[in-house]
């Protein structure tokens, strides 16, 4: 199943981000020749890939994807490149001609490169964000896009479409993957865009009342990290190509029981305290229909959300320790 990874050259753009380098440890099992991380480290780190960076298979390359001269260089190559390069969501609303550039522009050039220098397969990295406030719920692939109301899930569904399309003039396989809400160890903590559930676990240390905006009830599809990594591996392993599958962990959790578990593994007894909320949240539900992936690709998710709190709140326990230290 994995002879397409051993001894073969592979790109992953953003390979230093949080999804990324679980991606390079999951390929490194299989022995490819050589894996090439291009990243500009806004996102990325060093820390995130501090279990491989020594690895004389690994060539980490300090750049933009809009870097267009260096993208080729990359690719040039490549036997299969990861498209994992991109901004968040909020940033991509904060700042769209940015988004533009890095989302839509730099994907078409990385398309337009990988069928010039004979890629043979893509993964690329797209979003349940494509559904906005889908129509059925588990969400299957089918479900159409016209909800969406976001610029990021706009440019992840015009990827999909532009792979499509290649893959139809230029017979470049692919698959698009959809992930839903996405967290674990070496997720981001800091900044304007943190993530919910490291504010809880700053609450928990610092003994103060974790907020909700709004009732709770809004829910989401958390998916842990590693078994998003497992599913981009299956992806490229595959004979699959020109389809899209959704990448979650097929339950749906509201913020009131996301903050029920992350009190229970931390051994909180902290009671929260709800706020109106102050934003207007289109989507009020998640919840993916991963069976076509089970069928297609052999992908389940293997991780609980239990287990999942468990590791990323020890992950960032110890990260903040170390902060702390280096003060």
């Amino acid at each position: 199943m994995h002879n397409k990874i051993q001894d073969s050259v592979i790109l992953i753009t953003g390979g230093a981000g949080f999804i990324g380098s679980y991606v390079v440890e999951e390929l490194l099992r299989s022995n490819p020749a050589k894996i090439i991380i291009l990243d500009n480290l806004i996102r990325g780190s060093f820390d995130n890939m501090g279990s491989f960076i020594e690895n004389p298979v690994v060539e980490f390359v300090k750049g933009d994807i809009r870097d267009t001269a260096l993208l080729e260089k990359c690719i040039a190559s490549a036997d299969y490149v990861f498209h994992m390069a991109a901004l968040r969501i909020n940033a991509c609303a904060a700042n769209p001609r940015e988004g533009f550039d890095v989302m839509l522009k730099s994907t078409f050039e990385l398309a337009e490169l990988c069928v010039k220098h004979k890629v043979k397969k893509v993964i690329y990295s797209s979003s349940a964000s494509v559904y906005g406030l889908a129509q059925h719920f588990p969400t299957p692939e089918t479900d159409n896009p016209y909800d969406n109301q976001t610029f990021y899930g706009g440019a992840k569904q015009w990827g999909e479409q532009l792979f499509r399309s290649y893959r139809f003039m230029h017979g470049l396989d692919y698959v698009a993957l959809r992930y839903f809400n996405v967290y674990g160890a070496r997720m981001d903590t800091d900044g304007k865009y943190t993530e919910v559930m490291i504010r809880w676990l700053d609450c928990i240390r610092d003994g103060n009342a974790p907020l909700i905006y709004g009732d709770g009830s809004t829910t989401m599809d958390f998916v842990y990290v590693r078994d998003v990594a497992k599913a981009n591996v299956a992806a490229l392993c595959s004979v699959v190509t020109d389809e899209v599958f959704n990448v979650g962990n097929c339950e749906e959790t509201s913020l009131k029981q996301l903050l029920e578990v992350i009190l229970k593994v931390n051994n909180s007894s902290l009671i929260p305290e709800f706020r109106e909320e102050n934003t207007v949240n289109p989507v009020s539900r998640r919840l993916a229909d991963n069976s076509k992936a089970k069928r297609l690709l052999d992908f389940q998710p293997t991780v609980s959300l239990e287990e999942g709190l468990i590791e990323l709140s020890q992950w960032y326990s110890e990260k903040k320790k170390t902060t702390a230290l280096s003060l």
